[in-house]
C-alpha cells in the first residue's frame, strides 16, 4: 500500500494535493491536481503552498481551475492493505528460529531479536 504523500516543501508536513511541474524552455510552473506517482522532477505541495506559489519575475503561473482534493484510496490500495494483513495473521508462515548460541540478543538482518522478559 502507498503511503500518503507529503509536501515537498521544507518542514511541512501536510498532505500533497497538488503537483508542481516546471517547464523550463516557456518559463512557466504548472500546478495541477496530485499526479498519479511521484515523479523525480516535479514536487508535490499541500494545498496552502499550491495556492500560494510564486514565480520568478517574467515567469508564468499555470494553475489547475477548481478545487484541490486528497486522493482517495483505490482498489489496489486496498486489496494489498487485506493482502498484508492476511498474511502477517497466518499461523502457518515460516518464522526463522532464533539461534541459542547467539547470546543475550541474536541478529536477523537488520532487525533485533530481543529474549522474552517473562522468561528470564
Amino acid at each position: 500500500m502507498r503511503s500518503v504523500r507529503r509536501c515537498s516543501r521544507t518542514g511541512c508536513v501536510d498532505p500533497a494535493v497538488a503537483t508542481l511541474t516546471y517547464a523550463y524552455a516557456e518559463s512557466t510552473a504548472v500546478v495541477g491536481p496530485l499526479a498519479t506517482y511521484s515523479e523525480p522532477h516535479s514536487y508535490d505541495l499541500c494545498e496552502e503552498h499550491a495556492l500560494r506559489l510564486t514565480v520568478p519575475r517574467g515567469w508564468e503561473v499555470v494553475r489547475h481551475d477548481g478545487a484541490f482534493a486528497l486522493p482517495e484510496p483505490s482498489v489496489d490500495d486496498l486489496t494489498a492493505l487485506a493482502e498484508a494483513v492476511r498474511e502477517a495473521g497466518r499461523v502457518d508462515r515460516p518464522v526463522e528460529p532464533i539461534d541459542p548460541t547467539a547470546g543475550a540478543a541474536g541478529r536477523r538482518g537488520h532487525l533485533r531479536v530481543l529474549p522474552d522478559p517473562i522468561n528470564d
